[in-house]
């Protein structure tokens, strides 16, 4: 039967230390591999909390699965923000362009219950709402709404 080690680990820079060391240890699998490969895969989130799954067979080979960081996470991210704004109504911290939102939409996608491009970045400015970030200088449901006018088909249309 597979033993599956769940964590939450920096991207990029996952070490044997915990939670994964004394989590993999007891399985006599091979640490600095799998370490290895948690990076490796996990490169493109740097500084960021990644969820990851370590599947181990009873063969000590393994298999890891990477989740995708919070939306909002991706969004600071992409932003350069520390943390989204208290008042959201009142206080906007950041603006995301378009082309930031089809890149978060792109990380996302496996797990976007979105068709579209159109619609993925949509999903992507609902979670500007909270974060106090305004999409193309406007409100985040204004940006949704001048997307399902077409204003922004030039680039969104560019994928499926």
């Amino acid at each position: 039967m597979a033993n599956v080690v769940e964590a939450l680990v920096s991207g990029g820079k996952a070490n044997p230390g915990p939670p994964l060391g004394p989590a993999l240890g007891p399985l006599g699998i091979n640490i600095k591999a799998v370490i290895d490969k948690i990076n490796e895969k996990t490169k493109d989130y740097n500084g960021m909390q990644v969820p990851v799954k370590v599947i181990v067979a009873d063969d000590k080979s393994f298999e890891i699965e990477v989740g995708t960081p919070p939306t909002a996470a991706l969004i600071k991210k992409e932003l350069g923000i520390e943390k989204g704004s208290g008042e959201p109504k009142t206080n906007k911290v950041g603006d995301l362009k378009i082309d930031q939102a089809m890149r978060i939409a792109r990380m996302k996608r496996d797990v976007m219950l979105a068709y579209t491009m159109k619609a993925a970045v949509k999903e992507v400015l609902g979670a500007c709402v909270t974060l106090g970030v305004t999409a193309e200088g406007m409100d985040p449901r204004e940006c949704q709404k001048a997307i399902d006018e077409g204003k922004f088909d030039d680039v969104l249309m560019t994928e499926a």
